[in-house]
């Protein structure tokens, strides 16, 4: 697999790393074969995965441990991010944020312990808190770069004055934002001003929550407890009205011979050579067919006729309040 480096301080990766979030929380059959997990992730490497994404929130805590422990006997080989700055089960809403130097230097302590690991690769705040200054919380994350607990900063759904004034404070590797056909808010701003700065970009959920892969068509294939049930975006006419993106989508697939989520990869590994998308799966078949993308090759007219797809109806998520502050 082809390699790219994120950020201006040299940190290379695959180009196409994992998500392991829905190996542990929020999608239909999380949790429930650990087994496959372990498979997948032992399979990712052995096919050229380096990056791997998790985060203290996911489970919580049992995806850090679950990656840890597939990652044990291989740790030289990947290349491990973590997140942290969520508070679950706190305030009215069931979720808080948290990034002061307390709760930075809180966060860390327990990553390490479950990852198994001295270091994380590449250490996230997941969510900005707005209660402390930014320069305060990367102020703390650069003080675990020094001492040797975390080797690479970045943010996830920060806006773009954010980004700078974090990256005025300690530079940052990468910024993590939901991108691809699906959501592709970044292009404006946010996009813009990483390259601007010299800080890669690692696009989550680059299958749109896996609705690109055209196997969703209706909510009654997901488990009750599944998080997508209460996305705007699945839920009555709009994913009705959705469903016109995979079609156009599942339209090149059928012109390339591929799958239509390899056509969806494709077309963001088209978008530029700093860009490292993290799609998530806790099953072999779909992972293998995930970094297959990387060898597909879309032309102008198939780039163009993707581009020109209109955009999804509804919000990415049912509260938007915690996203590029």
């Amino acid at each position: 697999m082809k390699h790219i480096k994120l950020g201006s301080q040299g940190l290379e990766v695959a180009r196409i790393g994992l998500g392991c979030m829905g190996m542990s929380a929020f999608y239909t059959g999380s949790g429930q074969n650990e087994a496959e997990s372990l498979r997948t992730i032992h399979r990712a490497i052995d096919l050229g995965v380096t990056l791997f994404d998790t985060a203290e929130m996911y489970g919580p805590h049992t995806n850090e441990v679950l990656l840890g422990r597939a990652l044990n006997d291989r740790r030289d080989e990947v290349t491990i991010a973590t997140k942290f700055g969520i508070v679950p089960n706190n305030g009215a809403s069931g979720r808080g944020y948290d990034g002061s130097p307390a709760n930075v230097r809180r966060s860390i302590e327990g990553s390490l312990q479950r990852l198994g690991v001295d270091a994380v690769d590449l250490y996230y705040l997941h969510r900005v808190d707005p209660s402390t200054p930014i320069e305060d919380t990367v102020g703390a994350m650069g003080e675990l770069v020094a001492e040797g607990k975390v080797k690479y900063l970045g943010l996830s759904e920060a806006a773009p004055e954010t980004i700078r004034r974090a990256h005025a404070t300690h530079p940052l590797t990468a910024v993590q934002t939901e991108y691809s056909l699906w959501t592709r808010d970044p292009e404006a701003e946010v996009l813009p001003t990483v390259r601007e700065l010299g800080i890669g970009f690692v696009p989550y959920s680059p299958l749109g929550r896996g609705f690109l892969t055209g196997a969703i068509r209706s909510v009654d294939q997901l488990d009750e407890n599944d998080f997508r049930r209460f996305n705007p975006r699945f839920e009555g006419d709009s994913l009705q009205a959705n469903i016109r993106i995979v079609e156009q989508v599942e339209a090149v697939a059928q012109q390339v011979d591929a799958m239509p989520g390899q056509v969806a990869l494709a077309w963001l590994l088209a978008q530029g050579e700093d860009i490292a998308p993290i799609p998530g799966t806790k099953q072999v078949r779909y992972l293998e067919q995930n970094v297959a993308a990387d060898a597909v090759t879309l032309t102008p007219d198939q780039l163009a006729a993707l581009n020109a797809v209109a955009a999804p109806v509804g919000e990415r998520y049912p509260d938007m309040s915690s996203i590029n502050r």
